[in-house]
Protein backbone atom coordinates (compact mmCIF):
# COMPACT_ATOMS: atom_id res chain seq x y z
CA UNK A 1 0.00 0.00 0.00
CA UNK A 2 2.84 2.32 0.69
CA UNK A 3 4.56 1.61 -2.55
CA UNK A 4 0.90 2.81 -4.19
CA UNK A 5 0.97 5.94 -2.12
CA UNK A 6 4.04 6.71 -2.53
CA UNK A 7 3.18 7.09 -6.70
CA UNK A 8 0.68 9.70 -6.24
CA UNK A 9 3.11 12.79 -5.72
CA UNK A 10 4.29 11.79 -9.48
CA UNK A 11 1.76 11.55 -10.74
CA UNK A 12 0.19 14.95 -9.77
CA UNK A 13 3.83 16.66 -10.59
CA UNK A 14 3.53 14.81 -14.74
CA UNK A 15 -0.30 16.28 -14.88
CA UNK A 16 0.94 19.45 -13.47
CA UNK A 17 3.34 19.56 -16.18
CA UNK A 18 1.16 18.31 -18.97
CA UNK A 19 -0.89 21.43 -18.22
CA UNK A 20 1.82 23.87 -18.17
CA UNK A 21 2.53 22.52 -21.57
CA UNK A 22 -1.06 24.07 -22.95
CA UNK A 23 -3.36 22.67 -25.48
CA UNK A 24 -1.76 19.27 -27.25
CA UNK A 25 -2.40 19.36 -30.68
CA UNK A 26 -4.19 16.10 -32.16
CA UNK A 27 -3.84 17.19 -35.96
CA UNK A 28 -2.36 14.19 -38.39
CA UNK A 29 -3.61 11.11 -35.12
CA UNK A 30 -5.43 8.92 -36.69
CA UNK A 31 -8.34 8.03 -33.95
CA UNK A 32 -8.41 4.05 -33.07
CA UNK A 33 -11.17 2.36 -34.71
CA UNK A 34 -12.78 -0.13 -31.73
CA UNK A 35 -13.52 -3.16 -32.94
CA UNK A 36 -16.76 -4.93 -32.38
CA UNK A 37 -16.61 -7.39 -29.30
CA UNK A 38 -18.80 -9.91 -30.56
CA UNK A 39 -20.55 -12.56 -28.59
CA UNK A 40 -18.66 -13.50 -25.95
CA UNK A 41 -17.48 -17.42 -25.40
CA UNK A 42 -19.77 -20.31 -24.54
CA UNK A 43 -18.15 -20.20 -20.77
CA UNK A 44 -17.75 -16.96 -20.00
CA UNK A 45 -21.85 -16.07 -20.98
CA UNK A 46 -21.94 -19.27 -18.41
CA UNK A 47 -19.68 -17.62 -15.26
CA UNK A 48 -22.05 -14.35 -15.82
CA UNK A 49 -25.45 -16.58 -15.79
CA UNK A 50 -23.90 -17.92 -12.08
CA UNK A 51 -22.88 -14.42 -11.03
CA UNK A 52 -26.38 -12.64 -12.25
CA UNK A 53 -28.40 -15.88 -10.40
CA UNK A 54 -26.68 -16.98 -7.28
CA UNK A 55 -25.25 -13.25 -6.44
CA UNK A 56 -28.32 -11.71 -4.64
CA UNK A 57 -28.84 -14.22 -2.63
CA UNK A 58 -24.97 -14.04 -0.90
CA UNK A 59 -24.33 -11.57 1.99
CA UNK A 60 -22.12 -10.07 3.72
CA UNK A 61 -21.71 -11.20 7.43
CA UNK A 62 -20.08 -8.60 9.83
CA UNK A 63 -19.37 -9.42 13.24
CA UNK A 64 -18.48 -6.95 16.24
CA UNK A 65 -16.72 -8.29 19.77
CA UNK A 66 -15.93 -5.42 22.34
CA UNK A 67 -16.67 -1.75 22.37
CA UNK A 68 -14.92 1.15 21.81
CA UNK A 69 -11.25 1.72 21.41
CA UNK A 70 -10.94 -2.43 21.75
CA UNK A 71 -14.01 -3.44 19.19
CA UNK A 72 -12.90 -6.05 17.21
CA UNK A 73 -14.51 -6.05 13.00
CA UNK A 74 -14.36 -9.01 11.18
CA UNK A 75 -16.16 -9.64 7.59
CA UNK A 76 -17.50 -13.03 6.16
CA UNK A 77 -19.58 -14.64 3.66
CA UNK A 78 -23.13 -16.47 4.16
CA UNK A 79 -25.55 -16.89 1.74
CA UNK A 80 -29.69 -17.54 2.00
CA UNK A 81 -30.48 -21.19 2.44
CA UNK A 82 -34.29 -21.93 2.62
CA UNK A 83 -37.59 -19.89 1.83
CA UNK A 84 -37.56 -19.09 5.79
CA UNK A 85 -34.78 -16.49 4.91
CA UNK A 86 -32.02 -18.44 7.11
CA UNK A 87 -28.51 -17.58 6.27
CA UNK A 88 -25.94 -20.36 6.26
CA UNK A 89 -22.55 -19.53 7.36
CA UNK A 90 -19.05 -20.80 8.86
CA UNK A 91 -18.93 -20.97 12.85
CA UNK A 92 -15.73 -19.05 13.42
CA UNK A 93 -17.23 -16.12 11.58
CA UNK A 94 -20.10 -15.67 13.87
CA UNK A 95 -18.22 -15.94 17.15
CA UNK A 96 -18.77 -12.81 17.95
CA UNK A 97 -21.13 -10.40 20.74
CA UNK A 98 -22.83 -8.33 17.55
CA UNK A 99 -24.13 -9.66 14.05
CA UNK A 100 -24.85 -7.52 11.35
CA UNK A 101 -25.90 -8.78 7.56
CA UNK A 102 -25.40 -6.85 4.50
CA UNK A 103 -27.73 -7.54 1.75
CA UNK A 104 -26.74 -7.23 -1.83
CA UNK A 105 -28.69 -3.73 -1.59
CA UNK A 106 -26.51 -2.53 1.04
CA UNK A 107 -29.18 -2.48 4.00
CA UNK A 108 -27.68 -3.95 7.04
CA UNK A 109 -30.01 -6.44 9.28
CA UNK A 110 -28.93 -7.70 12.88
CA UNK A 111 -28.76 -11.21 13.05
CA UNK A 112 -29.26 -13.71 15.94
CA UNK A 113 -26.97 -17.52 15.64
CA UNK A 114 -29.56 -19.56 16.13
CA UNK A 115 -27.27 -22.64 15.68
CA UNK A 116 -23.95 -23.67 15.70
CA UNK A 117 -22.18 -26.74 14.89
CA UNK A 118 -18.39 -26.16 15.74
CA UNK A 119 -17.25 -29.87 14.55
CA UNK A 120 -18.67 -29.00 10.79
CA UNK A 121 -17.72 -25.07 11.20
CA UNK A 122 -21.05 -24.47 10.39
CA UNK A 123 -23.74 -21.88 11.95
CA UNK A 124 -27.04 -20.71 10.94
CA UNK A 125 -28.18 -17.03 11.15
CA UNK A 126 -32.05 -15.58 11.25
CA UNK A 127 -32.69 -12.03 10.42
CA UNK A 128 -35.46 -9.81 11.81
CA UNK A 129 -37.01 -9.20 8.52
CA UNK A 130 -36.74 -12.16 6.16
CA UNK A 131 -34.35 -11.32 3.33
CA UNK A 132 -35.83 -10.52 -0.09
CA UNK A 133 -33.70 -12.59 -2.14
CA UNK A 134 -34.20 -16.25 -3.01
CA UNK A 135 -32.42 -19.43 -1.62
CA UNK A 136 -29.19 -20.58 -3.58
CA UNK A 137 -30.15 -23.97 -5.61
CA UNK A 138 -28.38 -26.70 -3.32
CA UNK A 139 -27.01 -29.83 -4.97
CA UNK A 140 -25.00 -32.97 -4.03
CA UNK A 141 -21.18 -33.42 -3.02
CA UNK A 142 -21.41 -37.17 -3.70
CA UNK A 143 -20.40 -37.27 -7.35
CA UNK A 144 -18.19 -34.17 -7.67
CA UNK A 145 -15.13 -35.07 -9.88
CA UNK A 146 -11.44 -33.78 -9.66
CA UNK A 147 -11.08 -30.91 -12.69
CA UNK A 148 -14.63 -29.59 -12.38
CA UNK A 149 -15.40 -26.10 -12.61
CA UNK A 150 -15.83 -24.31 -8.98
CA UNK A 151 -16.98 -20.96 -8.77
CA UNK A 152 -16.77 -19.04 -5.13
CA UNK A 153 -18.92 -15.79 -4.55
CA UNK A 154 -17.75 -13.92 -1.55
CA UNK A 155 -16.46 -11.04 0.07
CA UNK A 156 -13.08 -11.35 -0.25
CA UNK A 157 -10.99 -8.36 2.14
CA UNK A 158 -14.82 -6.81 2.56
CA UNK A 159 -14.45 -6.33 -1.22
CA UNK A 160 -18.31 -7.36 -1.75
CA UNK A 161 -20.04 -9.53 -4.65
CA UNK A 162 -16.79 -10.80 -5.99
CA UNK A 163 -16.61 -13.97 -8.05
CA UNK A 164 -13.63 -16.30 -8.56
CA UNK A 165 -13.27 -19.37 -10.94
CA UNK A 166 -11.35 -22.68 -10.64
CA UNK A 167 -11.68 -26.28 -10.59
CA UNK A 168 -12.05 -28.95 -7.73
CA UNK A 169 -8.73 -29.65 -7.31
CA UNK A 170 -8.72 -32.80 -4.41
CA UNK A 171 -11.58 -34.44 -3.04
CA UNK A 172 -11.52 -36.68 0.42
CA UNK A 173 -9.46 -33.87 2.66
CA UNK A 174 -9.23 -34.08 5.99
CA UNK A 175 -9.40 -30.26 8.10
CA UNK A 176 -9.16 -29.94 11.64
CA UNK A 177 -11.53 -27.66 13.22
CA UNK A 178 -11.53 -25.98 17.02
CA UNK A 179 -13.36 -28.78 18.16
CA UNK A 180 -10.11 -31.48 18.07
CA UNK A 181 -12.28 -32.82 14.97
CA UNK A 182 -11.88 -33.04 11.59
CA UNK A 183 -14.22 -32.39 8.46
CA UNK A 184 -14.48 -35.53 6.08
CA UNK A 185 -14.49 -35.16 2.67
CA UNK A 186 -13.72 -31.51 2.28
CA UNK A 187 -13.52 -30.17 -0.82
CA UNK A 188 -10.18 -28.41 -2.50
CA UNK A 189 -10.11 -25.74 -5.05
CA UNK A 190 -7.89 -23.86 -6.41
CA UNK A 191 -10.68 -20.57 -7.05
CA UNK A 192 -9.27 -17.74 -5.66
CA UNK A 193 -10.87 -17.99 -1.48
CA UNK A 194 -9.06 -15.28 0.77
CA UNK A 195 -10.02 -13.66 4.26
CA UNK A 196 -13.51 -12.46 3.76
CA UNK A 197 -14.11 -15.26 1.79
CA UNK A 198 -15.27 -17.88 4.69
CA UNK A 199 -18.94 -19.15 4.89
CA UNK A 200 -19.48 -18.28 1.12
CA UNK A 201 -21.02 -20.59 -1.42
CA UNK A 202 -18.54 -22.35 -3.73
CA UNK A 203 -20.72 -23.58 -7.01
CA UNK A 204 -20.84 -25.99 -9.36
CA UNK A 205 -21.21 -25.19 -13.05
CA UNK A 206 -24.96 -25.44 -12.86
CA UNK A 207 -25.02 -23.09 -9.92
CA UNK A 208 -25.90 -24.66 -7.62
CA UNK A 209 -23.86 -24.91 -3.71
CA UNK A 210 -21.59 -27.80 -3.30
CA UNK A 211 -19.68 -26.89 -0.58
CA UNK A 212 -19.15 -23.79 2.16
CA UNK A 213 -16.17 -21.59 1.91
CA UNK A 214 -13.72 -22.42 5.28
CA UNK A 215 -10.21 -21.95 4.86
CA UNK A 216 -7.35 -21.57 2.88
CA UNK A 217 -3.12 -22.81 3.25
CA UNK A 218 -1.00 -19.99 2.99
CA UNK A 219 1.98 -19.26 4.51
CA UNK A 220 1.37 -15.59 4.06
CA UNK A 221 -2.39 -16.02 4.56
CA UNK A 222 -3.42 -14.71 1.46
CA UNK A 223 -4.33 -16.91 -1.72
CA UNK A 224 -2.34 -19.67 -2.75
CA UNK A 225 -4.27 -21.59 -5.15
CA UNK A 226 -5.15 -24.45 -1.96
CA UNK A 227 -9.08 -23.20 -0.86
CA UNK A 228 -11.16 -25.76 1.17
CA UNK A 229 -14.98 -26.28 1.58
CA UNK A 230 -17.11 -28.16 3.63
CA UNK A 231 -19.12 -30.87 1.65
CA UNK A 232 -22.72 -29.84 1.04
CA UNK A 233 -24.01 -32.72 1.67
CA UNK A 234 -22.53 -32.18 5.66
CA UNK A 235 -24.36 -28.87 5.20
CA UNK A 236 -27.19 -30.20 4.02
CA UNK A 237 -27.48 -33.03 6.75
CA UNK A 238 -26.25 -30.41 9.92
CA UNK A 239 -28.19 -27.31 8.69
CA UNK A 240 -32.04 -28.76 9.62
CA UNK A 241 -30.68 -29.79 12.90
CA UNK A 242 -29.58 -26.45 13.76
CA UNK A 243 -32.61 -25.15 12.68
CA UNK A 244 -34.32 -26.92 14.62
CA UNK A 245 -32.00 -27.81 18.04
CA UNK A 246 -29.62 -25.50 17.83
CA UNK A 247 -27.14 -27.64 17.80
CA UNK A 248 -25.70 -30.93 15.65
CA UNK A 249 -25.51 -34.23 17.46
CA UNK A 250 -21.92 -34.84 17.96
CA UNK A 251 -21.47 -38.76 17.52
CA UNK A 252 -19.47 -40.46 20.18
CA UNK A 253 -19.13 -43.71 21.84
CA UNK A 254 -17.58 -42.49 25.61
CA UNK A 255 -13.83 -42.90 25.52
CA UNK A 256 -11.20 -40.88 25.61
CA UNK A 257 -7.98 -41.86 23.47
CA UNK A 258 -4.64 -41.90 24.45
CA UNK A 259 -2.23 -38.51 22.86
CA UNK A 260 -0.52 -39.74 19.35
CA UNK A 261 2.49 -39.00 21.25
CA UNK A 262 1.90 -41.53 23.77
CA UNK A 263 0.47 -44.21 21.18
CA UNK A 264 3.82 -43.30 19.36
CA UNK A 265 5.83 -44.29 22.20
CA UNK A 266 3.99 -47.61 22.78
CA UNK A 267 4.58 -48.49 19.09
CA UNK A 268 0.88 -48.75 18.85
CA UNK A 269 -0.82 -48.57 15.33
CA UNK A 270 -4.16 -47.38 15.76
CA UNK A 271 -6.44 -45.70 18.32
CA UNK A 272 -5.32 -46.82 21.94
CA UNK A 273 -8.71 -46.49 24.65
CA UNK A 274 -6.84 -44.60 27.29
CA UNK A 275 -10.65 -44.17 29.37
CA UNK A 276 -13.57 -45.37 28.89
CA UNK A 277 -16.57 -43.54 30.39
CA UNK A 278 -18.89 -44.44 33.08
CA UNK A 279 -21.98 -45.49 31.69
CA UNK A 280 -20.95 -45.09 28.14
CA UNK A 281 -21.51 -47.17 25.22
CA UNK A 282 -18.16 -48.10 24.77
CA UNK A 283 -18.79 -49.37 28.63
CA UNK A 284 -21.64 -51.47 27.70
CA UNK A 285 -20.08 -53.12 24.93
CA UNK A 286 -17.21 -54.19 27.06
CA UNK A 287 -14.15 -51.68 25.50
CA UNK A 288 -11.38 -51.83 28.01
CA UNK A 289 -9.05 -48.75 29.04
CA UNK A 290 -6.00 -48.48 30.15
CA UNK A 291 -3.99 -48.89 33.57
CA UNK A 292 -0.92 -46.80 33.40
CA UNK A 293 -0.04 -47.28 36.96
CA UNK A 294 -0.61 -51.18 36.71
CA UNK A 295 1.10 -50.96 32.98
CA UNK A 296 -2.17 -52.10 31.49
CA UNK A 297 -2.43 -50.83 27.56
CA UNK A 298 -6.30 -51.11 26.87
CA UNK A 299 -8.04 -51.82 23.88
CA UNK A 300 -6.77 -50.39 20.75
CA UNK A 301 -9.37 -49.79 17.73
CA UNK A 302 -7.83 -50.75 14.52
CA UNK A 303 -10.48 -50.75 12.27
CA UNK A 304 -14.37 -49.55 12.09
CA UNK A 305 -17.13 -50.39 9.29
CA UNK A 306 -13.97 -52.74 7.89
CA UNK A 307 -12.25 -49.34 7.26
CA UNK A 308 -8.90 -49.41 8.89
CA UNK A 309 -8.15 -46.73 11.74
CA UNK A 310 -4.66 -45.14 12.51
CA UNK A 311 -5.28 -42.20 13.75
CA UNK A 312 -8.34 -40.25 15.90
CA UNK A 313 -10.00 -39.21 12.84
CA UNK A 314 -10.76 -42.17 11.28
CA UNK A 315 -12.71 -43.41 14.50
CA UNK A 316 -14.49 -39.77 14.45
CA UNK A 317 -15.14 -40.16 10.44
CA UNK A 318 -16.73 -43.47 10.95
CA UNK A 319 -18.71 -42.27 13.57
CA UNK A 320 -20.08 -39.83 11.69
CA UNK A 321 -21.07 -42.24 9.04
CA UNK A 322 -22.48 -44.60 11.44
CA UNK A 323 -24.96 -41.10 12.78
CA UNK A 324 -26.56 -41.33 16.34
CA UNK A 325 -28.76 -44.02 16.97
CA UNK A 326 -27.02 -46.39 14.53
CA UNK A 327 -23.45 -48.85 15.93
CA UNK A 328 -20.22 -49.26 14.67
CA UNK A 329 -18.79 -52.02 14.43
CA UNK A 330 -14.98 -51.81 15.65
CA UNK A 331 -12.14 -54.11 15.45
CA UNK A 332 -10.04 -54.07 18.43
CA UNK A 333 -6.44 -55.12 19.36
CA UNK A 334 -6.77 -57.05 22.98
CA UNK A 335 -3.89 -58.40 23.85
CA UNK A 336 -2.78 -61.08 20.95
CA UNK A 337 -6.31 -61.64 19.93
CA UNK A 338 -8.65 -59.32 17.68
CA UNK A 339 -11.91 -59.26 18.83
CA UNK A 340 -15.14 -57.32 16.33
CA UNK A 341 -17.14 -55.00 19.26
CA UNK A 342 -20.16 -53.51 17.98
CA UNK A 343 -20.65 -50.53 19.90
CA UNK A 344 -23.93 -48.23 19.60
CA UNK A 345 -22.78 -44.63 18.70
CA UNK A 346 -24.64 -41.69 20.70
CA UNK A 347 -24.24 -38.34 21.28
CA UNK A 348 -22.31 -37.18 23.64
CA UNK A 349 -23.16 -33.79 24.01
CA UNK A 350 -22.07 -30.15 22.66
CA UNK A 351 -19.22 -29.00 23.76
CA UNK A 352 -17.08 -32.83 24.48
CA UNK A 353 -14.05 -33.24 22.64
CA UNK A 354 -12.19 -35.03 24.00
CA UNK A 355 -14.48 -38.58 24.67
CA UNK A 356 -15.02 -39.97 21.01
Amino acid sequence: MRAHLGLIPVFLILALTACDQGEVSTEGADPRVVQARGTLAESEQATIAIFESASPSVVLVISRTGGGFQEEIGAGTGFVWDEAGHIVTNNHVVQADQILVRMPGGEDAPATVIGRAPQYDIAVLRLAQRPNAPPLPIGTSADLQVGQATFAIGNPFGFDRTITSGIVSALGRQLPTQEGREIADVIQTDAAINPGNSGGPLLDSAGRVIGVTTAIYSPSGAYAGLGFAVPIDTVARVVPQLIANGRAPVAGIGILAADQSISARLGVEGVLVWQVGRGSPAERAGLRSSDPQRGVMGDVIVEAEGQPVRRLVDLTNALDRVGVGGTVNLIVQRGEQRVNVPVPVEDIGAGETAAK
